[in-house]
């Protein structure tokens, strides 16, 4: 899928870093660099404008190694980026470490997937079908 894009950083478009990767890695775009403190958060730019097709949004994630090796992920994960925005993309880090983390220009600090959607229109009705697993919520197949 071709996905138009508008690259105002100062650094080359995001790319896959494997043949069968899910998501592009997007880097920071910052004049200076930026300390999150303990539970501190704050939006970092990409300089990416994008269109998307209709039907498809993208979600930004936390990079797995940021979040596991320095409590850095993305607070609203996954946040998405509807088909008709047009702004920039920004990436909301929070650093949940009791560390001080600094992101630097160009670090990769998530990753973007896009992802094909439906839309619903509701049905109201008075009774849902039974399952197995019925009303069973958190927990009910195991530990928590």
């Amino acid at each position: 899928m071709k996905v138009k894009v508008i690259n105002n950083s100062k650094h080359s478009l995001p790319e896959y870093q494997t043949p069968q990767s899910a998501g592009l890695d997007l880097r920071a775009n910052i004049e200076e660099p930026i300390t999150l403190g303990y539970l501190e958060r704050k939006l970092i730019g990409t300089g990416l404008y994008i269109e998307l097709p209709e039907g498809f949004e993208a979600q930004i994630r936390p990079r797995s190694g940021l979040a596991f090796k320095y409590g850095l992920t993305v607070l609203n994960s996954p946040g998405t980026i509807d088909a008709d925005y047009r702004g920039e993309i920004k990436v909301l880090l929070v650093n949940l470490s009791k560390e001080p983390f600094t992101i630097e220009d160009g670090e990769r600090v998530a990753q973007m997937i896009v992802a094909k959607h439906e839309q619903i229109s509701w049905e109201s009705t008075e009774s849902l079908s039974d399952t197995e697993r019925g009303a069973g919520g958190y927990g009910s197949t195991g530990k928590l």
